[in-house]
């Protein structure tokens, strides 16, 4: 236990930004004039909603890296961040029905940016199937990172959507600054914080996996050719 914590100190970084993040967002910020409590959720919302881009972005340049270079670490990469990048979605369908209840009436409408989100999240849901599927390593990867390219495509559409058509969806960042009340920028900013920090801490842990999931893969191989040699 010692040696995990030495070795693994700066996770631990992780759980009192957590702490303040979540006492921020039940009690020390103040209910929404109109929404009430349910304000809340949005913090957890805009977090998961700023992680999954960063997770999608950085699956895409590791798709590029490689596309490029053919090396097994872009795909880990791209993989990792690629399942947290989902799950984050994820958080944000289920956030975003819950509070579209309350503040809409309705728990799901096909609003510009509810509908690219969904598309966003049927694409990465493919995008892990065809990697349980494929046992072919390079076709795998292959394969993985074009579409990863493909659904990316969807990343900037999916933020611009409340901006290019019309959207009961609330526009919060402006040209004119946050659309929102400093008491709740504070909670907002922390929990993108917060989450990002899980992000990272997540694709060290998801990475490392990965990596000691691959050498099981090549032992057995080994043993394999071994055996049948």
């Amino acid at each position: 236990m010692k040696r995990l914590f030495a070795k693994d100190w700066w996770i631990w970084v992780v759980l009192p930004v957590m702490l303040v993040a979540l006492y921020y967002d039940f009690i020390g910020s103040p209910n929404d004039v109109q929404l009430g409590a349910s304000a809340r959720i949005l913090y957890f919302h805009i977090g998961s909603a700023a992680v999954a881009g960063i997770a999608f972005t950085v699956t895409a340049i590791a798709s590029i890296g490689y596309l490029i270079q053919r090396t097994v670490a872009w795909d880990i990469w791209a993989a990792a961040s690629a399942e947290i990048g989902t799950v984050f979605t994820t958080m944000i369908l289920v956030s975003g029905t819950i509070w579209g209840r309350v503040a809409w009436g309705a728990w799901w409408t096909w609003d510009p940016r509810l509908t690219a989100t969904l598309i966003l999240w049927v694409i990465f849901a493919g995008y892990l199937l065809l990697r349980e599927w494929s046992d072919n390593f390079e076709r795998r990867a292959t394969y993985s990172a074009i579409i990863a390219l493909i659904a990316y495509i969807d990343v900037p559409i999916d933020y611009m959507t409340i901006r290019w058509w019309r959207s009961i969806h609330p526009v919060i960042f402006t040209n004119q600054g946050i659309n929102m009340p400093v008491s709740m920028q504070i909670p907002m900013f922390l929990s993108m914080g917060a989450m990002t920090l899980v992000f990272i801490v997540w694709m060290a842990v998801r990475m490392r996996l990965m990596r000691a999931e691959l050498g099981v893969v090549d032992l057995k191989n080994a043993i394999r050719s071994h055996i049948e040699g």
